[in-house]
């Protein structure tokens, strides 16, 4: 499998970069940005992208080719709304999104598309919460998409692994503080809690497999990430 990675500098995307490098059955993994990740690895390529606006006018050839021969493209960027305005936060969340998926569908409408949103996103778009409305457009503006196939995670609480830590300060001195029993709560609280490890593997599954959802909660991706009939090589 080839995929495109959106984000793989955050939290979430760190997460399934490492994965992907890991999995035997991943060939390719092109990871678009603004800044390199500084990692190197026979299957992965950068694509260094300063305005991810601008990604629809590309005109480079081994670029659209890059982009054009994928399977998934696995969105995993984002921003915190906090300090935000609503229409900041459109702008650089669901116009941004947006845009590139409209970029990659004529390249590549057989390719699967997987957005990490969040929990408690608002389908209606008619909530309380900005952020949420926002990415309930978002997320329904994708679904429609002529995509092979689309899927939402919405993850919770999500406990970073494997020496992964947040942009955001504070959320790793509670990570920190949480880590001892991160897997009792991932264990006992499957609705709430999971793992950038399972976070990663669940969106390898999906993107390689499907599920029966189109928009997976918690409890789904910690399910996911269980499916066994599809294989990801080195654990």
């Amino acid at each position: 499998m080839k995929i495109i990675l959106f984000g793989a500098t955050g939290m979430i995307g760190q997460g399934v970069l490492q994965r992907a490098l890991q999995d035997q059955s991943i060939t390719n993994i092109v990871c678009v940005l603004r800044v390199s990740t500084g990692k190197t690895h026979i299957k992965l390529r950068e694509i260094i992208v300063p305005d991810l606006f601008a990604l629809g006018k590309v005109q480079d050839i081994e670029t659209r080719d890059l982009l054009s021969n994928c399977d998934a493209c696995l969105f995993c960027a984002g921003v915190s709304s906090a300090g935000l305005d609503e229409a900041i936060y459109t702008k650089v969340t669901y116009d941004l999104t947006l845009s590139v998926a409209e970029a990659l569908l004529p390249l590549n409408p057989q390719m699967t598309f997987i957005y990490v949103s969040g929990a408690g996103t608002d389908s209606s778009e008619k909530g309380r919460f900005m952020w949420a409305r926002v990415k309930g457009r978002l997320e329904n503006a994708l679904l429609k998409l002529p995509f092979k196939a689309a899927y939402m995670f919405r993850p919770g609480a999500i406990q970073p692994l494997d020496g992964i830590k947040s942009k955001v300060a504070w959320y790793n001195a509670l990570y920190t503080v949480l880590s001892p029993i991160s897997p009792l709560l991932v264990k006992y609280l499957p609705q709430y809690v999971t793992t950038t490890r399972v976070n990663a593997l669940a969106m390898l599954n999906v993107a390689r497999g499907g599920y029966d959802k189109r928009v997976l909660e918690n409890v789904d991706i910690n399910a996911a990430a269980e499916m066994k009939q599809f294989p990801v090589g080195t654990p």
